[in-house]
């Protein structure tokens, strides 16, 4: 039995709960009869584990209006969440760095858990919450903050930097790291478009951060 028909599909993004909370006009779900045959194959396609998504949740309504994009980017955002050299340590502090960068309200809902469940100290949370360099990191933690904020803040990486990172998680590691901030850009450009917000407080909002 195929994992979930077209219809099952379609009615999760007519009538799922929309895990931004409130409803919104832009990029509202759509009808059975707006849909072409690319974005039904591609509903299909996106039920299959280890995603497993709800079609009413963020950024998949978005996605679905360009599923050609959307069957590019998907391959993309499942290396980079499961299939990197990195450890979910890593790969979501890299992610909660994007998040704090763009005040993204809603990446952070998803992924600070997925953070502290993969090892993060909350207190480093914290500290990028708040804005600031977090204390007590562990080398490799320093080396992937070092190396995102260095391309958000000065548009470049400085040799001290570099070799950090090389030396951690050698030139492949880099390229993943780069990868995931640069996927997750996309991901909060998104969601911000969409003005998607947090389903619930179970994790407190980032704070706006002085301009």
């Amino acid at each position: 039995m195929k994992h979930l028909s077209i219809a099952a599909c379609i009615a999760l993004f007519l009538f799922g709960s929309h895990a931004g909370g409130q409803e919104t006009a832009r990029f509202a779900p759509l009808r059975p009869d707006q849909l072409s045959e690319e974005q039904k194959a591609w509903a299909d396609s996106i039920t299959a584990p280890p995603r497993k998504a709800n079609f009413a949740n963020p950024p998949y309504r978005a996605y679905i209006r360009a599923p050609e994009l959307a069957k590019r980017v998907i391959p993309l955002s499942d290396y980079v969440r499961w299939n990197t050299s990195l450890p979910p340590r890593l790969s979501e502090l890299a992610i909660l760095i994007t998040a704090r960068e763009w005040t993204a309200q809603y990446e952070w809902h998803a992924h600070y858990p997925l953070a502290i469940k993969g090892g993060l100290d909350p207190k480093i949370a914290a500290d990028i919450a708040a804005g600031k360099r977090p204390d007590g990191m562990k080398a490799d933690e320093a080396a992937v903050y070092d190396l995102a904020k260095e391309l958000y803040r000065d548009k470049t990486v400085s040799d001290a930097t570099y070799k950090a990172a090389r030396d951690q998680f050698g030139e492949r590691g880099i390229m993943e790291i780069i990868s995931i901030i640069g996927y997750y850009d996309l991901v909060s450009m998104t969601l911000i478009t969409m003005q998607a917000e947090p389903p619930n407080n179970s994790v407190p909002p980032l704070p706006p951060l002085p301009k």
